[in-house]
């Protein structure tokens, strides 16, 4: 991990504040160009929005199929606070989003997340592992692991 792709991972730490702060699950999400521009940015509104499906991961998906180029699309990272679901993964699959950078994996917020909810056996790396597309999966990042599980607690 280089400083501006930390840089990138750290907003998305400040997004998961900003979505807790105001009630919503601790997920932030930024979607970044092969150049290093960041494109657009989300966080967690499923509380807010009221609609169980307002992932950042699956928003910056919709949002790059609509408005990027397939070239751009797979030059591109989403760098995200939480491994993505597998709705979010399917999603990041189908939009062929080339990069995907996660900080806390998928089984450790099963471990922190409350009983009750949705939780599936299976994380982004397994999908996107048996899918038909080459995407590069890169996590869990130790450096800020403890700032994303602190949101959980």
């Amino acid at each position: 991990m280089n400083a501006e792709e930390l840089h990138h991972l750290e907003r998305c730490v400040e997004l998961a504040e900003e979505a807790l702060a105001r009630g919503d699950r601790p997920f932030g999400s930024v979607l970044v160009s092969a150049s290093g521009e960041r494109l657009r940015e989300d966080s967690n509104r499923i509380k807010t929005r009221g609609e169980i499906t307002a992932h950042p991961e699956i928003e910056l998906a919709r949002w790059a199929s609509k408005n990027l180029s397939l070239e751009e699309r797979r030059g591109a990272t989403l760098y995200t606070s939480g491994e993505h679901c597998p709705m979010c993964a399917a999603a990041h699959v189908w939009a062929e989003i080339g990069r995907l950078v996660f900080i806390l994996d998928a089984a450790r917020i099963r471990e922190l997340s409350r009983p009750g909810g949705v939780s599936f056996e299976i994380d982004a790396r397994e999908i996107v592992r048996r899918s038909s597309r080459e995407i590069t999966v890169i996590g869990p990042i130790e450096s800020l692991r403890d700032r994303v599980e602190a949101l959980f607690r």
